[in-house]
């Protein structure tokens, strides 16, 4: 069985081992890149397996993308850059569950937030939360802070990277670090300087610099903490996909991606719901 988070393991399998990824009871994936990932075998009749995909169980989905990171954001960037979020321009890039939860840290912060969102109902999501839905391009010079929460592959580019202001911080929440172009900033005309762990300074030849956190990596992973509680429902939920998978009945599954039955997530979140609100995690 394959155990997943990103899909990068189950591509690694399928594109290397090809007889081994066939010979799989099944896999259980808990990330949207890696859902979006699986869809897109299956959609192309090359998913041979099982998949059960975890990331849109409720579960994990509130607990791991929107509450945790609510929490995260303001720890990694405190912990990086000891900012102020008081009066700060921030765009967050991506409005989906962990979108929401930087969102919502920031505003109760007192952060000044807008969203950039291709999804039309998530971009209305955003503006009935309260938020206004921009452009990138319209608002990155007048930007302190830049949030990038998709999933995607480069959402700020090296053009948007010029234009930005002197000090603007630039971080990533969503996936991997593909979603800021930092290998455009490796270029001779550009200095790194390297101000603390997971903190760098690229300046540009009139001297201005940005601050570029976890050289665009995962910032709740790269510099800050998860809380355990949120790790254990998530390896709880991951767990009972792969019981489901390896225990069900030849036939119950095909060769598709599967939602973990919510029947099995209300049956654990009811006790853990029942101790968290008398104290007992």
């Amino acid at each position: 069985m394959i155990l997943d988070d990103g899909g990068d393991l189950t591509h690694w399998v399928y594109k290397k081992y090809p007889s081994v990824f066939k010979k799989a009871q099944g896999i259980v994936e808990e990330s949207v890149t890696g859902v979006h990932r699986l869809y897109q075998l299956s959609k192309a009749g090359k998913l041979c397996v099982p998949a059960m995909n975890v990331n849109d169980s409720v579960t994990k989905q509130k607990f791991d993308n929107l509450y945790c990171c609510r929490e995260s954001i303001l720890d990694g960037l405190k912990r990086t850059t000891d900012v102020m979020f008081g009066g700060k321009q921030v765009v967050v890039c991506g409005y989906g569950e962990v979108g929401k939860g930087c969102c919502s840290a920031l505003k109760a912060m007192g952060a000044i937030v807008c969203i950039t969102e291709i999804d039309p109902i998530c971009a209305l999501q955003g503006c009935m939360d309260g938020f206004r839905v921009v452009k990138l391009n319209e608002v990155i010079r007048q930007m302190d802070i830049v949030i990038t929460c998709t999933g995607n592959k480069n959402v700020v580019t090296r053009d948007q990277l010029d234009r930005i202001k002197n000090g603007c911080i630039v971080c990533n929440m969503g996936h991997s670090n593909t979603e800021i172009d930092v290998a455009s900033l490796r270029s001779p005309e550009l200095t790194w300087e390297r101000v603390r762990s997971q903190v760098d300074h690229v300046i540009w030849p009139d001297g201005k610099r940005v601050i570029l956190l976890a050289e665009g990596r995962l910032l709740n992973l790269s510099c800050s903490t998860v809380p355990t509680f949120v790790l254990s429902i998530t390896a709880t939920t991951q767990a009972l996909a792969l019981i489901e998978l390896f225990n069900a009945p030849e036939g119950r599954y095909k060769q598709d991606v599967y939602l973990l039955p919510k029947k099995m997530g209300k049956t654990w979140a009811r006790p853990l719901g029942i101790n968290s609100a008398i104290g007992l995690e």
